[in-house]
Formats: structure tokens, C-alpha cells, sequence
């Protein structure tokens, strides 16, 4: 009977196993939770499924790059250059005579790295000082809010331009500069979830019971801002994509011969009139890539909204 139990229902006793009572909780808790009502708002939202299958098509084929290339990446070949689209080189070649299909299948795994990497730095600064910040209020919070409005009062780009030409060109620099440029958003955007969660009634039975401050801040307040951090961080993800294409463009990002599509679409716009593959398939990879964050984000707003599911 170790591997059974009773358990009393409506019929009478009725006698399971452990297994199948640990899959009806689980079918229970998915059917309940507050994330299972926000996964089947979401699914239902037709924009945030095609922003999915995009994101997924790109995750997959960045993925398997090795087994999908139909060529080495870096491989040069003079007498095939500047070819078009065709049987051999699907999405053409370049002036070196590389494969672009090939090398826009790893330029795939460099954008999705520089996105992931970036937003995450810009969480782990931006989201603790906005928290200190809202919740401790007085004049830590004027300090680090006029520091905040400095920052924000260079555009995202050209604050990114500054920190790489401090740092260095190069894709580590770039993941670092995209991260700090986007701390400001994180830190402006929890602070003010902060200043209306720290009023809640919870919070001030939990300071009220000496609970340290600390504690207070990372058990029950952000927990109760992770939705809007969770949409900003889409969001931003498209924003660090389309930052560091802009950054390789302008020859501070990836060095040659990485093949990350800025830097694929900085080299070949000399090439525009004759081979104009070089520029259109590289433009069309970071258009539906930021599309398909962009589309995931305002799904995942709504999902987020208690009053949008409740409509």
C-alpha cells in the first residue's frame, strides 16, 4: 500500500495510486492558477501566436544552425561571389563569396544572445535600484531618480554609442552597453509599481510584524511587479535586437567575419544595385524578429491584465 492511497470522494472511498493523484493535482492546479488563465488568454490572442511561431521559428533554426547550414559560415569562395539566390547558395552568396543563408543562421544565435543577455543585465541593475528606490522613498529615492533622469535623457541608442566607445567595439561590449542603456527603463518602471504595492495592506502587516526590509522587498513586492517587468522585458528584447544591428551597422558592434546580421547588412549595402540580397534578406531577419517580440509583448500585456481577461 505504499504506492496507494484512499482519498474520499463524492462516489465514497476510492483507492489511487500516488502517481495518478499527483497528476490530477497538477491538472488541478493548471486548470486554477493565476498563470494557466494567462497562458489561455494569450494562446487565444492571434497576434501573440504569430508573434510566437516567429520567435519560435527563429529559436529553432538558431538552434540547430550546425545541421541546418548548408555551408561553413566564415568558408570564402571568389568564384561563386555576389551570386543570387539559387540551388547552390539558397539565399545567394556575398562579395566574399559566403553563404548567406548559412551565415544568416548563426547571425540568428548572435541577435537572440545580445537580446537575451542585454535585458537580462538591464533587469538585475535596473530592477533592484528601481525597488530601493520606490520603497525606501526620501532623499536616496530624489538621488537615484535625478541620476536616473540623466540617463534617460540620452536616447537609447546614443547612450549604447557612448558606453561601447568607452568599453570598446566588440559583441561582449555591445551585450553590456544595450544593458545599461535599458537600466533606466527598468529602474523608472519598478519604482512606480513599488510606490503603489508598498501601500498594500500586506506590506504593512509584514513590516508591522519586524520582518526585515529586505525580505520585505524580494518576497512580497516584487512578486506582485513581475507583470509589467515581464511585458517591458519583450519589449525590450526587440529594442536590444534592433540596438545592436544598429551598433554592428555602424562598425561598433560584431567585427567581420562574424556573421551578425548588422554587420551582414553593413557590408552589403555596396553592393545594393547588383546584388541586393546581401540587404534584403538581413533587413527582412531583424523585421520579423523585433515583429515577433513586439507582437509576443502586446499579447502578453493583455494576458497580464485582469481587466483585459475579464473581457
Amino acid at each position: 500500500m505504499g504506492t496507494v492511497e484512499q482519498v474520499e470522494t463524492s462516489e465514497g472511498i476510492v483507492v489511487r495510486s500516488r502517481r495518478e493523484l499527483w497528476w490530477e493535482r497538477l491538472r488541478h492546479w493548471f486548470r486554477n492558477s493565476e498563470w494557466s488563465q494567462v497562458a489561455r488568454h494569450l494562446l487565444r490572442n492571434r497576434g501573440a501566436l504569430i508573434g510566437l511561431v516567429i520567435i519560435g521559428t527563429f529559436v529553432l533554426a538558431a538552434v540547430f544552425a550546425p545541421y541546418l547550414a548548408t555551408h561553413n559560415p566564415l568558408e570564402t569562395s571568389l568564384t561563386t561571389r555576389l551570386m543570387g539566390p539559387g540551388s547552390e547558395h539558397w539565399l545567394g552568396s556575398d562579395e566574399l563569396g559566403r553563404d548567406l543563408f548559412s551565415r544568416m543562421l548563426y547571425g540568428g544565435r548572435i541577435s537572440l544572445n545580445i537580446g537575451l543577455i542585454s535585458v537580462l543585465i538591464g533587469v538585475a541593475i535596473g530592477v533592484p535600484v528601481g525597488a530601493v528606490s520606490g520603497y525606501y522613498g526620501g532623499k536616496l529615492d530624489i538621488i537615484t531618480q535625478r541620476f536616473i533622469d540623466i540617463m534617460i535623457a540620452f536616447p537609447g541608442i546614443l547612450l549604447a554609442i557612448v558606453v561601447v566607445t568607452v568599453l570598446g567595439v566588440g559583441v561582449q561590449n555591445v551585450m553590456i552597453a544595450v544593458g545599461i542603456a535599458s537600466v533606466p527603463i527598468y529602474a523608472r518602471l519598478v519604482r512606480g509599481s513599488v510606490l503603489s504595492v508598498k501601500e498594500q495592506s500586506y506590506v504593512k502587516a509584514a513590516r508591522a510584524a519586524g520582518i526585515s526590509d529586505f525580505a520585505i522587498i524580494f518576497r512580497h513586492v516584487l512578486p506582485n511587479c513581475l507583470a509589467p517587468i515581464i511585458v517591458q522585458s519583450t519589449f525590450q528584447i526587440a529594442t536590444a535586437i534592433l540596438w545592436a544591428a544598429g551598433l554592428s551597422f555602424l562598425g561598433l558592434g560584431a567585427q567581420a567575419p562574424m556573421p551578425e546580421w548588422g554587420r551582414i547588412l553593413s557590408q552589403g549595402r555596396g553592393y545594393m544595385r547588383m546584388a541586393p540580397h546581401l540587404t534584403t534578406f538581413p533587413g527582412l531577419a531583424i523585421l520579423l524578429m523585433v515583429l515577433g517580440f513586439n507582437l509576443l509583448g502586446d499579447g502578453l500585456r493583455d494576458a497580464l491584465d485582469p481587466k483585459s481577461r475579464g473581457r
